[in-house]
């Protein structure tokens, strides 16, 4: 039956769910499902957990592991769950041995005896290097895949859990990058995205200590074959001199950066311990423009953080407007136990949902007048599936009868719901 992997959350997950597809299958482990988590709110992981009793009620002979962000903050929850047969830690889901001794394991058959049997969770604040992984390719042939760079943040935002279930920052050598992306583009993806928990905080712990900036000339200089080079949600605050002259300079690193910004109101940016205030955003905005003036922006928002007043969460509300953005992802605030912002004042529920639809609906609205100015322009849309491609600025295009991974360049006749035409 081999391995199946779902995947949860981020796009730093989609990357190691091939990494573990591939150890898993070389160590023997077989007719296993493997969750890899998220565990960026209560939702995420709760959705995790739905979806572990449903698989094991359509796949009831199938072994079940699980591991990512969830699993190494609470491994004890899952593997109190009977529908669980392994938990693995975030650090050992990508280590050989784990698989082997996870196959092991199950050879012996020892699972529903003890909980603590279950669970091989390693401590990931002791964990200091990464490990350079090498993927062929991705399962389906996607056109467009993603290519982790680093891993873990020394930050500690108060509403943030995620630095407990990834460790402290620490990067892929460059070399050990360039060879990846290399490979992926020899294998026909047209388009890699650069993926992390921080992504701008890369290169600090390798000698020499180079930046994103750097990172991204040497890919783009060294994989010339290389069609489209992207970039995840990345610090504005951190963005490095070579990483603009890049953005202003190459038109492979397509105009569309996705910020996380959080908040737009200065006091309560300060009680989520960001490292920027709301000026630097819209000055960050209108200093890529003027180097990119075609340039998209996504965000991070957070709706209803503790002590979120009116008037504080209209100065967020406006952001939209004034940074310019076109993508938002919109978070209710979901106090996470073990963080500082879960033992501040709280907004109340309805008040929090209510804030955060007004402003999913500034970013609907926000969608809709880029996909108007985006009538009539000439686009270069790849092809994604057999419905779908996306522009450079990832506008998705809904089309039909082209094959998947090829690069066209078409004009946009019309649009609905922010998807464009042609």
């Amino acid at each position: 039956m081999g391995v199946d992997v779902v995947t949860l959350g981020c796009r730093l997950n989609a990357f190691e769910s091939e990494v573990m597809r591939r150890e898993a299958g070389e160590a023997g482990v077989d007719d296993a499902i493997i969750f890899n988590t998220c565990a960026v709110t209560n939702e995420a992981v709760a959705q995790a957990r739905q979806a572990i009793r449903r698989t094991r009620r359509e796949r009831p002979d199938a072994k079940i592991v699980v591991t990512g962000c969830a699993a190494q903050i609470d491994p004890a929850a899952f593997a109190g769950m009977p529908e669980v047969d392994r938990v693995l830690g975030n650090d050992d889901k990508m280590r050989t041995e784990a698989w082997r001794a996870t196959r092991a394991a199950f050879d012996n058959a020892a699972f529903g005896i003890d909980r603590e049997q279950k669970i091989a969770v390693a401590d990931i604040m002791a964990v200091q290097d990464m490990a350079p992984h090498l993927v062929a390719g991705y399962q389906g042939g996607l056109p467009r895949v993603f290519v982790q760079i680093q891993n873990g943040c020394d930050h500690r935002c108060t509403f943030c859990i995620i630095p407990y279930g990834r460790g402290n920052s620490r990067s892929v050598p460059m070399g050990a990058v360039v060879d990846q992306v290399r490979v992926l583009v020899e294998g026909g993806h047209a388009e890699i995205v650069l993926t992390g928990v921080d992504l701008t905080s890369y290169g600090a712990d390798l000698p020499g200590a180079p930046k994103l900036g750097k990172l991204t000339r040497q890919i783009l200089r060294h994989v010339p074959d290389l069609k489209r080079l992207r970039l995840s949600s990345i610090d504005s605050i951190e963005a490095d001199r070579d990483l603009l002259d890049v953005i202003a300079s190459d038109e492979r690193l397509m105009p569309h950066l996705h910020l996380s910004l959080q908040a737009g109101d200065d006091m309560i940016l300060k009680r989520m311990k960001r490292r920027h205030l709301r000026r630097d955003a819209i000055d960050f905005c209108a200093q890529v423009r003027r180097l990119r003036p075609d340039m998209a922006f996504g965000a991070d928002l957070i709706a209803g953080f503790p002590t979120e007043t009116e008037e504080m969460f209209a100065r967020s509300l406006s952001l939209v407007e004034e940074c310019g953005l076109t993508f938002l992802h919109v978070f209710p605030y979901s106090p996470r136990p073990g963080t500082p912002a879960a033992k501040m004042p709280q907004v109340d529920g309805h008040t929090v949902k209510q804030r955060a639809r007004r402003l999913r609906q500034a970013g609907e609205a926000a969608l809709r007048k880029r996909a108007e100015a985006e009538i009539g322009a000439r686009r270069q849309v790849l092809i994604e599936s057999a419905t779908q491609g996306r522009t450079e600025h990832f506008m998705p295009v809904e089309i039909a009868g082209y094959p998947v991974g090829t690069m066209l360049s078409l004009v946009i006749a019309s649009h609905s719901d922010g998807r464009l035409g042609v």
